[in-house]
């Protein structure tokens, strides 16, 4: 029985989902190994700051978003540098009294403080960063020069691993970044009869609208603005555990039908009764949008835009998934450009065209290094690497 040991943390809820995604590939395939999931910041640091403010105030308030760049993450990194010391010492006694087999962290910022820590407490097991954004942006967020292993969702990433020092041999590329299996599976549902179902009108255009498990407040500018145009649609709003703004958005009077949900399981049967997807720029969540052949709608610039969010949005323009807007205040263009006929069919064939098997590739690997082959590492990064290109093929370039 192997030991496998995710790390993630709690700001935002991609790292837990990518985690939970991995687990749900090694539970059906019935592997031999005992998956545990760390929350570091918790479960080993005993600190809950850092979440809490990021996902109340980051996530949730666009104001907030402005500071992000400047003054959280530099602050959250001299943190880290502050606590080096004492949180060496923590993960080392942890890993001691754990005794994984392998670790892999799916979180930037902490991989040198998780590299050292796990070489220390027991040299020679293996050390693995699995990306989940499409790039290391900025430098150092994701990718430190130190010996270990990093698997890339993007050519981007990969490039910059190499540029920072690191083997083909420690390096494998995956064709997306972790999305669960179920967004691999058919949803066997009658789009129409599930709008119905909702409240909504069968063969009205229908646009899905959801900023990840935390929600945001630019959901309701996105409501006003649409109500403001003369876009003939409805939309779906998904508002995660935000039951503040599920509230506001069901008292909000909209010429258009809607309907309004909270955190729900079931956020594919919301997907494939959509047309189209607009939400932030994340990477798990436009991705999940797209397995399920939705173009997308996003905003990205300099002052919004979370900087890990920003290579999502060039990824989408690069691979024509979706339209990339300075501001959702251009929402209705956005749209009206979108749901023409022709424009909706070339963007639902670019999306379809897309086939994002990354968290079985992910496993695929995990189990490569963990049977500790020398001769496996490079040849599945390049057949992995091989599969990436052949799922893009329809598309100029992949990122």
């Amino acid at each position: 029985m192997k030991k496998v040991y995710f790390v993630i943390y709690d700001l935002g809820g991609g790292h837990r989902s990518t985690a939970n995604a991995l687990k749900a590939v090694i539970e059906s395939r019935r592997l031999p190994w005992q998956v545990e999931i760390v929350e570091v910041l918790k479960d080993v640091f005993n600190s809950t700051f850092a979440q809490d403010f990021y996902n109340r105030w980051i996530l949730k308030e666009k104001w907030a978003k402005l500071i992000n760049d400047p003054i959280s993450v530099p602050i959250f990194k001299l943190r880290i540098r502050l606590m080096h010391r004492i949180w060496l010492q923590q993960l080392k006694t942890y890993w001691q009294q754990q005794q994984p087999d392998i670790v892999v962290s799916l979180i930037p910022l902490f991989n040198r403080l998780l590299r050292e820590s796990l070489a220390q407490a027991l040299p020679g097991q293996p050390f693995v960063t699995s990306v989940t954004d499409f790039a290391d942006c900025p430098k150092h967020f994701w990718i430190e020069s130190q010996e270990q292993f990093m698997i890339c969702p993007s050519t981007r990433v990969r490039q910059q691993a190499k540029a920072m020092g690191y083997a083909d041999e420690k390096l494998f590329s995956t064709s997306g970044v972790v999305i669960h299996p179920r967004y691999n599976e058919p949803v066997d549902v009658d789009r129409m009869s599930v709008r119905a179902a909702l409240g909504l009108q069968p063969n009205l255009p229908t646009g899905l609208v959801c900023f990840g498990s935390q929600g945001s407040i630019e959901m309701l500018e996105i409501a006003q603005q649409l109500n403001d145009s003369s876009q003939q649609l409805q939309l779906i709003f998904v508002c995660g555990r935000n039951e503040k703004l599920a509230a506001s958005l069901r008292q909000f009077p909209t010429r258009y039908p809607k309907y309004v949900e909270g955190f729900t399981p079931d956020l594919p049967t919301y997907m494939k009764a959509a047309d189209f997807f607009v939400g932030k720029p994340g990477s798990v969540g436009v991705s999940e949008a797209i397995a399920l052949g939705l173009p997308v709608v996003t905003e990205c610039n300099n002052m919004m835009t979370l900087f890990q969010e920003r290579a999502s949005a060039d990824w989408l323009t690069e691979n024509g998934f979706g339209m990339v807007v300075p501001s959702f205040e251009q929402i209705d263009l956005a749209v009206s450009t979108l749901l023409q006929a022709e424009t909706l069919s070339q963007y639902q064939d670019r999306v379809n065209s897309y086939n994002n098997r990354a968290a079985f590739e992910v496993i695929d690997i995990l189990e490569t290094i963990l049977a500790g082959s020398s001769a496996g590492p490079s040849h599945l990064a390049a057949s992995v690497l091989h599969h990436a290109f052949d799922a893009a093929a329809p598309l100029s370039r992949t990122v």
